[in-house]
């Protein structure tokens, strides 16, 4: 076999392997790996209980932070990936049954919040640098799997403000820089390729009782060409294609409620809608996607919070593909899709987390720990059946300088 091609449902895996094996919704991770919002399956729309969740979610939710603060976490997330190409029908891969060597996926995110009280401008903007993806499958020790391999890194930078209209509503914005390198996705193919993408989004949070708040956010889609990326075993030597892939766009509605247990126990629901028929590739592949995220954080004392959540999302594999992929014809037609799929298998529904929020653990330092877990799911494409599973953790720090002590009663205040 010539293994000096790339096959191009390798190069969607390379893209999307990550965010599917980072117990994600499609391949949008939202805020479930974050410090404290982790802890509460994502739960982060209408009040965010940490800065990133804010600046990476609903940018109108930014003015809950005040002073100047600053956090920094990450989470180690390890996934348990199998696939088992039952008999021969694929051009260039053999049947095989194989867990995926790819090692752990080692998330980070970092944020700073400033406020302009000192300029009496009703304004909090956040900066911060969050992990888009970053995973892949390696099958290579599988002969039969032709060197199948596949990686990418993406890093998404995250520039935004809120700003309080009124007492009780405040408006946001952000926009987002990513940047992917996708390597792979076979052996002897195994260049990469560097793009940029550029997003924004745009939200609202309104208090509309003391114990309640509403939110509502939008994302536009993020847009990447990977260059030079593809080429089959019928082109000319040193032809190859360009790639597009995006992300969805995606629409996210919240909820939040403290006024339980004389307001020690907080419930959020958020509900996220992505819209995968107007996405390049991925429309091909999936569904449009609805994810409910329920999320609970109780204050034990004054200074230890405890975390509950569970998620739930709609399977979004198409139940018939085409034999196309962005406009590519690749070798095997309907049947190298379905291959496509199995190796893009975004399928399981159910998780649950945990986490635990240690306040000033230090003097105006406070730590958040987090867990979770992604309920096994398997499903069969074609003559191939892929088995996914996950569980994740993670821990965060927040220093709070100036105002930033005050806590939530300063919002809007």
């Amino acid at each position: 076999m010539n293994i000096r091609f790339a096959v191009l449902p390798m190069v969607l895996v390379a893209f999307a392997a990550g965010r599917v094996e980072a117990q994600s919704f499609g391949v949008e991770v939202f805020n479930n790996l974050m410090p404290a919002s982790g802890g509460m399956a994502g739960a982060s729309i209408a009040s965010p209980q940490d800065l990133q969740s804010a600046i990476n979610g609903n940018p109108a939710a930014l003015t809950q932070y005040r002073g100047t603060q600053f956090g920094l976490g990450g989470a180690w997330v390890e996934p348990t990936y199998n696939i088992s190409v039952a008999q021969p029908g694929l051009p260039f891969v053999g049947p095989y049954d194989a867990k995926s060597d790819a090692q752990g996926i080692a998330a980070p995110n970092i944020g700073v919040t400033q406020d302009f009280s000192a300029w009496d401008l009703p304004v909090t903007a956040g900066l911060g640098l969050m992990a888009g993806s970053g995973a892949g499958v390696d099958f290579r020790e599988v002969p039969a799997s032709n060197g199948t391999y596949a990686s990418l890194v993406a890093l998404d930078i995250i520039a935004g403000a809120g700003v309080c209209l009124t007492e009780r509503l405040s408006l946001g914005s952000s926009i987002i820089l990513s940047n992917a390198t996708m390597g792979g996705p076979f052996v002897a193919n195994s260049g990469s390729s560097i793009d940029y993408g550029l997003r924004g989004s745009v939200g609202a949070d309104y208090q509309l009782t003391p114990d309640t708040n509403l939110g509502v956010y939008w994302k536009s889609k993020a847009s990447y060409t990977f260059e030079n990326l593809v080429t089959f075993p019928n082109n000319a030597p040193g032809v190859y294609f360009d790639v597009k892939a995006d992300r969805p766009q995606c629409v996210g509605l919240g909820v939040s409620n403290k006024s339980l247990m004389d307001g020690r126990l907080l419930l959020a629901v958020d509900a996220v809608f992505q819209e995968y028929s107007g996405t390049e590739l991925f429309g091909e592949l999936f569904k449009n996607q609805w994810a409910v995220q329920f999320g609970s954080q109780y204050a034990l004392t004054d200074r230890v919070r405890l975390r509950l959540g569970y998620a739930w999302n709609q399977n979004p594999m198409r139940d018939s593909v085409g034999d196309r992929l962005g406009g590519l014809l690749p070798p095997g037609g309907v049947a190298q899709v379905q291959y496509t799929e199995a190796l893009f298998a975004a399928i399981p529904q159910d998780r649950i987390t945990g986490g635990v929020s240690l306040i000033d653990v230090l003097p105006g330092v406070d730590m958040d720990l987090l867990a979770g877990g992604m309920f096994e799911k398997s499903q069969t494409f074609g003559i191939t059946t892929a088995s996914v599973e996950s569980y994740w953790v993670g821990a965060g720090f927040t220093w709070r300088f100036g105002r930033g002590s005050c806590g939530e009663e300063c919002a809007c205040e």
